[in-house]
């Protein structure tokens, strides 16, 4: 049976997305990405919070937010411009095997998003989303899936190469994750750079390059504004990442042809 709240507990004003400062959408300020994630595992239901029942769904599909998607008001945004009101259980994880990098894109939502990368050993505190096929219909075509020259493409992170493990310990046989298809951003090092948050982000790439700072102007202020204005200028800065050499692979990239090519255990 699905969580429902009519099922849950506790479920009064202080459940609020308001009242637990996360109901700001990245997609509305862009320099606030990847926007305030909960504390713990929670059924997102509306504009409120509630606690879960049960971490683990069978009904439903298991994707891996590293970015904005585990921040419950960008999620209520998402879904509120397809109608989709259903619940969205949001469980909160111990990840292994990954890390989160920085998208080799432009978005024309006004930031540069963040994206996973192959990083055996690192662990990292990140969230489950578990979607219904409608909800994951959204996601996927805020990500850009279904087109062919979409930023990303989802993949199944099969364990054990990728160990995923639940609040209670409990281990799961994989999820899905968004990997990007322009690959990720290096900082000079051999392999990708870790995403810092958007103003220090942008603050540093605007320093850095000064091709950047002639498209997007100065400011990560300026660089949102005119991001968000101009998908033909998100285009050119993300050929600009090229250009300057900063794009290297996420290492991700053997599991969407895994996916691609139908390989056992990989999904639809």
């Amino acid at each position: 049976m699905e969580d429902h709240p009519k099922q849950q507990r506790h479920d009064g004003p202080g459940r609020t997305l308001e009242a637990l400062g996360l109901a700001e959408a990245p997609r509305e300020r862009p320099l606030s990405y990847p926007g305030a994630w909960p504390q713990a595992s929670g059924l997102l239901d509306g504009d409120r919070l509630l606690p879960l029942t049960r971490l683990v769904h069978e009904d439903r599909t298991p994707v891996l937010a590293v970015g904005s998607n585990a921040c419950p008001g960008q999620l209520r945004h998402k879904m509120a411009e397809f109608g989709i009101t259903s619940p969205v259980p949001m469980v909160k994880t111990r990840v292994t095997g990954i890390d989160v990098g920085v998208s080799a894109h432009v978005s024309r939502l006004g930031y540069v998003s963040a994206s996973p990368f192959d990083a055996p050993g690192v662990v990292r505190e990140l969230f489950i989303t578990w979607l219904d096929a409608e909800q994951l219909a959204v996601i996927d075509a805020s990500e850009g899936v279904p087109l062919p020259h979409g930023n990303f493409a989802r993949a199944w992170l099969p364990a054990p190469e990728v160990r995923i493990e639940l609040e209670n310990g409990e281990p799961l046989p994989g999820a899905y994750v968004y990997v990007n298809r322009h690959g990720v951003l290096h900082n000079g090092s051999p392999g990708p750079r870790t995403h810092p948050g958007q103003r220090a982000l942008l603050t540093e790439l605007l320093v850095a390059l000064p091709r950047l700072r002639k498209l997007f102007g100065a400011t990560p202020a300026e660089f949102c504004a005119r991001a968000r204005a101009d998908r033909q200028l998100c285009e050119r800065g993300t050929r600009l990442f090229a250009e300057e050499k900063l794009v290297t692979a996420s290492g991700l990239e053997r599991y969407v042809r895994a996916q691609q090519t139908g390989s056992p255990g990989t999904g639809a």
